[in-house]
């Protein structure tokens, strides 16, 4: 039986550092630590055809342009470079306790992810740490970097040019990202929406951070505020007893409570239709009600990717709100089950947990009305 609970994974020996660029002190700008995962931006093709990772090192030769941006950039590699396909609470624990421990080092921080995952890394980060006042990065390609026409150079350059941006002494935008094909995103705001163009990601429901383009161009209005009274807080429990329930036309009854009645369950998250309509048969509210009698969190989720949950617009969606389900609002997927898993891990108290889903933790969602 898995453990319920995941304390912070042990950082191997082996991760491998390089410093990339440290140029004299007159034209030092700032610092970036990049920390390297995998993913497709660091792969070349094998002899099988098939994409292998690369060593950091071989993707600085491939981006000449790193040593002439006036920063110092160091990279810590993870020792196995990984699809982020494979991710799991363990890297983001790493990723996270190699940002806590090296903050006080560096300006800004840049991580090279896959783009499969990478939404649900960002959101899981941005619950996990708590008082952040730096960049957090994240960015990645859609071709490799050894591909002639790849996406990958613009994207870790412009990502390395704004965790470096500052506004006087502060920087420009503290708080974790995605920087993909020109556009800025809240990390925890972000989705994955297109895998065979350069145009990755979307960000339906709150407004781009920044667009890079002659110049980047800040959208300072909707970017995080620099607060200089947070501390850095590293929070890094979750728990894995959730699942994801999405609701569709015919759904039976017997697989429905098969599933609920998973042991060890603590929450789910149930995807429903527009503004958070779902069937009214009787077996299924029956279902989900003695679910929640367990001590299970339901927490409601739009299907749609700009979707909004609003409990009793509907006959649909009212006896959800009666029931004790709780509305996700305007919150992704990837958000919402990071949310989730987050909470139940980090919160004992079960009306904690239902209270601190409905409200924004780090602006992953608006505050409903």
């Amino acid at each position: 039986m898995p453990e319920k609970y995941l304390k912070m994974a042990k950082i191997p020996p082996k991760y491998r550092i390089v410093e990339v660029s440290r140029p004299p002190a007159s034209r030092l700008r700032a610092s970036v630590l990049i920390i390297y995962t995998g993913g497709t931006v660091g792969m070349v093709h094998g002899p099988s055809g098939a994409l292998v990772p690369l060593n950091f090192n071989e993707i600085v030769k491939r981006v000449p342009s790193l040593k002439s941006l006036d920063l110092k950039i160091t990279v810590i590699s993870f020792p196995e470079p990984f699809d982020s396909s494979n991710v799991t609470i363990s890297e983001w624990q790493q990723l996270a306790h190699i940002i806590y421990e090296n903050y006080h080092i560096y300006d800004g921080f840049v991580i090279l992810h896959g783009t499969d995952t990478m939404s649900f890394t960002a959101s899981a980060l941005s619950f996990m740490l708590q008082g952040l006042n730096k960049p957090v990065i994240f960015t990645g390609a859609q071709l490799p970097i050894s591909a002639i026409r790849s996406d990958a150079r613009a994207n870790l350059v412009t990502a390395l040019e704004i965790a470096s941006a500052k506004k006087g002494k502060n920087p420009m935008v503290p708080e974790v990202c995605v920087y993909f094909d020109y556009q800025l995103m809240r990390g925890n705001r972000s989705y994955k929406k297109r895998s065979s163009q350069f145009a990755a990601f979307g960000c339906d429901n709150y407004p781009i951070l920044a667009r890079a383009g002659i110049r980047i161009a800040y959208n300072e209005s909707v970017i995080k505020r620099y607060n200089p009274e947070e501390e850095l807080v590293l929070k890094d429990r979750f728990s894995a007893e959730v699942l994801i329930l999405k609701i569709f036309p015919s759904m039976q009854e017997h697989i429905v409570r098969h599933l609920l009645n998973t042991p060890d369950l603590k929450g789910v998250m149930l995807e429903t239709y527009g503004s958070g309509n779902a069937p009214i048969s009787g077996w299924f509210i029956s279902c989900l009600r003695e679910a929640i009698r367990k001590d299970i969190v339901v927490y409601n989720v739009s299907q749609l990717t700009g979707g909004i949950v609003m409990h009793g617009r509907y006959e649909t969606s009212r006896f959800l709100d009666e029931i004790g389900v709780v509305s996700g609002h305007d919150i992704t997927r990837e958000a919402a089950i990071t949310k989730l898993m987050f909470l139940l891990g980090t919160e004992g108290n079960i009306d904690v947990i239902k209270q601190k889903l409905s409200t924004p933790l780090s602006g992953e969602m608006s505050t409903p009305i």
